[in-house]
């Protein structure tokens, strides 16, 4: 999701790069991350590469070990009391990472490309105890949309060991621009709806194919050059550095890198929705319904859902009222899907048939309809016209509860942290 006004906010991303600041509510918020870069010729390491068969990589890796998209993560156990990491070339300077051991505190700290960082030792909180979790589990996430770390080498201590962690029994995909990347969120990646929800469920793997800007149907859109129709089959984003390094020649995505999904959440059209881009009614119901199809063929076992455009508020003579963006379009195509006429001749897509094909076989109704009327109010949305933190957790706890009434999903996350930082509250009683 961009709006004109904020075309200047990509560019200046685009030209400066990362930064440590965060702006809080218009000031500058104190981070005062740990700098974590070591001289690794000063330690005694039992070393891994980066294609070792016991590191588990979330989200969208290419075959450079280098991540896209929002969230992307790396995860796996081990024992001993440190772990670093040796950042490759193509890691984005001081691109800012977070990371923990066993469901502990989320730790941030900027990443400097070609170093090697301590990120773990033995003061380390929960590194020496072996309970409940066992060996330790060593997750991290690179927070920015934009940005992406380039994986080297793992090393832990010398005469220890990494021990691959198993997949989670369920998976979640979400598909969407700006609003499920957090851009313009707190810590971006790691305050959005989207990892909220997947981190929140618990015991969930996730993957949140999602960058700002982008529109579902293909096209260029606030500098974007693909839309999601065509860039969902592919392992990187359609950010600059994408294009620095593939040109128009991306790595496709191999779906089987990761656990098929079990659910699917689509939140697309704010951009198509933008005159500044000039998407028709019939071109975005065209595609979006392709990538149904398409995210059909690709998980067939998945249920789809649909998260209906709040599209922003406005002041409504002495009230607010939600906009809204593609309404009865996104309604129709969750109707399309649930007939029986299409159930009983489901369409499929694939670029790698050339076009649609029919599955020939009677289907069961897979796609849903999630109405997010009434869940945003207008001051949840941020003077950038994105969700504010409270924005996303308030849409991530309605999908969670959806999930669960809907699938059955039990909730898993009993303890550890999700949103980081979010933990305000009131010293002062009677004042």
């Amino acid at each position: 999701m961009y709006f004109s006004r904020v075309v200047s906010v990509l560019i200046a991303t685009v030209v400066y790069l990362t930064s440590a600041t965060i702006l809080q509510n218009g000031q500058v918020r104190i981070t005062n991350y740990p700098n974590t870069v070591i001289d690794a010729a000063a330690y005694q390491f039992q070393s891994y590469q980066a294609n070792a068969t016991e590191l588990s990589y979330k989200g969208r890796w290419d075959s450079k070990y280098l991540s896209w998209w929002s969230a992307p993560g790396l995860k796996f156990g081990f024992t001993g009391n440190e772990v670093a990491i040796s950042f490759g070339p193509l890691t984005t300077d001081t691109v800012l990472v977070a990371y923990r051991v066993s469901g502990q505190d989320w730790t941030l700290t900027n990443i400097t490309k070609g170093a090697t960082h301590l990120l773990v030792s033995a003061a380390t909180p929960g590194v020496r105890l072996s309970y409940p979790i066992n060996p330790s589990t060593f997750e991290l996430r690179v927070t920015n949309w934009a940005y992406g770390v380039q994986i080297d080498s793992v090393h832990i201590s010398k005469g220890e060991k990494l021990v691959k962690i198993p997949d989670f029994g369920r998976s979640i995909e979400l598909i969407g621009d700006s609003l499920t990347s957090g851009d313009l969120a707190t810590l971006e990646g790691l305050s959005s709806y989207g990892y909220g929800l997947a981190a929140g469920l618990g015991d969930t793997e996730y993957s949140i194919t999602a960058y700002p800007g982008i529109c579902a149907f293909d096209k260029v859109c606030w500098g974007n050059p693909r839309g999601m129709f065509y860039q969902w089959y592919y392992t990187s984003d359609v950010s600059w550095r994408a294009t620095q390094i593939y040109g128009d020649n991306p790595e496709p995505w191999d779906f089987s890198r990761q656990p098929a999904a079990d659910i699917v959440i689509i939140n697309l059209g704010t951009n198509d929705a933008n005159a500044a881009n000039s998407v028709t009614s019939a071109e975005y119901v065209s595609q979006y319904t392709m990538l149904i199809q398409g995210v059909h063929a690709v998980f067939p076992e998945a249920q789809i859902i649909l998260i209906s455009l709040w599209n922003g508020f406005y002041a409504n003579g002495n009230s607010y009222a939600q906009a809204g963006a593609w309404v009865s379009e996104i309604y129709e195509m969750y109707k399309h899907f649930n007939t029986p006429e299409y159930l009983a001749n489901p369409t499929l897509y694939s670029p790698s048939k050339n076009g649609t094909y029919s599955q020939n076989s009677a289907s069961a109704p897979f796609v849903h309809y999630f109405n997010t009327t009434g869940i945003l109010q207008h001051n949840d949305i941020s003077p950038q016209w994105h969700p504010t933190d409270v924005g996303h957790i308030k849409l991530a706890s309605h999908l969670q509860q959806y999930i669960k009434l809907k699938f059955g999903w039990d909730f898993y996350a009993t303890g550890p942290e999700v949103f980081h930082q979010t933990e305000y509250w009131n010293d002062q009683d009677s004042y």
